[in-house]
């Protein structure tokens, strides 16, 4: 579910590799996913975009690693690539979920760098 479709990020268009990786990910990993939710809101250093889903969620000691290159079950590669690709853009994205309650990643988007469109 997009809840978050009349938001336009001000950056390269490889940004929509992200989102795809997140997905690629949550559907490889997440065992259990059956909704992946993107929302987005604005707070006082810009906007929140909040991709959640409902699988089984990354194990706390994985979290500090969560973003390295060659973390994980197969290449290493996604995670990595995502924050890197945000990083480069200026845009932060942090993993805020549970173990347990599905994935949760905030990503932090400064002002100057979006806006909210019409459809």
């Amino acid at each position: 579910m997009n809840e978050a479709e009349n938001l336009e990020i001000l950056v390269d268009p490889i940004i929509g590799k992200v989102f795809w990786h997140l997905i690629k990910n949550s559907v490889k990993h997440g065992e259990t996913v059956t909704e992946i939710r993107i929302t987005a809101r604005e707070s006082a250093s810009g906007c929140i975009v909040t991709y959640t889903d409902n699988g089984v969620g990354i194990s706390e000691n994985k979290r500090a690693d969560l973003f390295t290159r060659n973390f994980g079950k197969v290449t290493g590669f996604d995670l990595f690539f995502v924050h890197d690709i945000l990083d480069v853009s200026g845009i932060g994205i942090a993993k805020t979920g549970e173990p347990g309650k599905g994935e949760r990643f905030e990503i932090s988007v400064p002002k100057g760098l979006y806006r909210f469109g019409g459809k």
